[in-house]
């Protein structure tokens, strides 16, 4: 029974560690495979989404960077992680459709590499933003306890150990994670497969000319595209803000595995990018707890093993190989 109940938390430990390279890895895939765009600054993403829902969900005192300096002792309205939870992918998605509007969409049609080096630029530019503003330190981004307590109703508990069969004691935030991850990715798939607007996208990454033919204006999908991946960025480092560090190297941390997520699913493919994050999960929880030092190699080595025997991914189509 003890070997079962290992075998199942590292199973939930990796479903819920796979849940945040899901959340990136379908924003970067619908990106990369809808507009031909190769985001480097998707990480950049992550880390403004985190910080900007560490600011709206606590407030945190400020112990060095700029605003210190500059007499802020704390950072944070102290309104609720579900505010942090439904305002923080509304923002991040408005700082996608600028990013589409004065960036990416001046590149579309330059080589991979002026992409790669903007976008990476762009990456590195907001982290040493984040790093003068609050400092190099980590700040503490807390666990929820609670969400919609409303008056005399004390809310529903998402914090602290709940006792599942067999495992036991498990902290119920992780499966809250991996609920809210399944419902996003869910309701991104019907829309990209099942609406008109999915059908508008996916035929202009098909041929563009033809649709712009048609009379539709295929500048205004695309926009919506790259603000629906830059929001799930945003609720990746809402919902995985309090099971990491906050600092401001988390977006380059978590870009490779991101990028590699999506090359062993399939760019452009949802089901390749879910498969993909549910197996570098479950290999970096199966690592850490076996063979910690081997926690960052295995997930190199997966990608290599995957890129050797099917170039285009796991689930990806050979034309939309990058």
């Amino acid at each position: 029974m003890s070997l079962l109940s290992d075998v199942l938390v590292i199973l939930l430990n990796g479903l819920q560690q796979g849940a945040i390279y899901v959340l990136l890895a379908v924003g970067l895939s619908i990106i990369l495979g809808t507009l031909k765009f190769v985001n480097f600054a998707h990480g950049a993403l992550y880390l403004v989404g985190t910080y900007a829902g560490l600011f709206v969900a606590l407030n945190v005192p400020l112990s060095n960077g700029k605003l210190a300096e500059w007499g802020f002792s704390s950072f944070g309205l102290d309104i609720g992680f579900l505010a942090a939870l439904l305002f923080v992918p509304l923002f991040v998605f408005g700082v996608g459709l600028l990013m589409e509007r004065y960036l990416a969409r001046a590149f579309y049609d330059r080589p991979d590499t002026d992409q790669i080096l903007v976008t990476f630029g762009l990456a590195i530019v907001v982290q040493e933003l984040f790093r003068v503003l609050f400092g190099s330190n980590s700040l503490p981004f807390e666990q929820p306890e609670r969400i919609l307590s409303v008056g005399s109703f004390a809310g529903i508990p998402v914090s602290g150990p709940i006792a599942l069969p067999i495992v036991g004691n498990f902290p119920q935030w992780r499966l809250w994670v991996i609920g809210i991850t399944a419902v996003l990715v869910a309701l991104v798939y019907l829309l990209v497969e099942y609406t008109d607007f999915g059908l508008v996208v996916r035929a202009g990454t098909r041929d563009a000319e033809m649709v712009r033919l048609l009379g539709i204006k295929i500048t205004r999908p695309y926009i919506v595209v790259f603000g629906i991946g830059a929001a799930l960025a945003g609720v990746a480092g809402v919902v995985g803000g309090p099971l990491n560090v906050v600092n401001p190297t988390i977006g380059t941390n978590i870009l490779v595995p991101a990028f590699l997520t999506v090359v062993i699913g399939g760019v452009g493919s949802i089901a390749g990018a879910v498969l993909g994050g549910i197996v570098f999960g479950l290999t970096t929880a199966a690592l850490v707890s076996f063979a910690p030092a081997w926690s960052q190699v295995g997930l190199y080595a997966i990608a290599a093993i995957v890129l050797l025997t099917r170039p285009q991914g796991l689930l990806g189509d050979e034309e939309v190989t990058p």
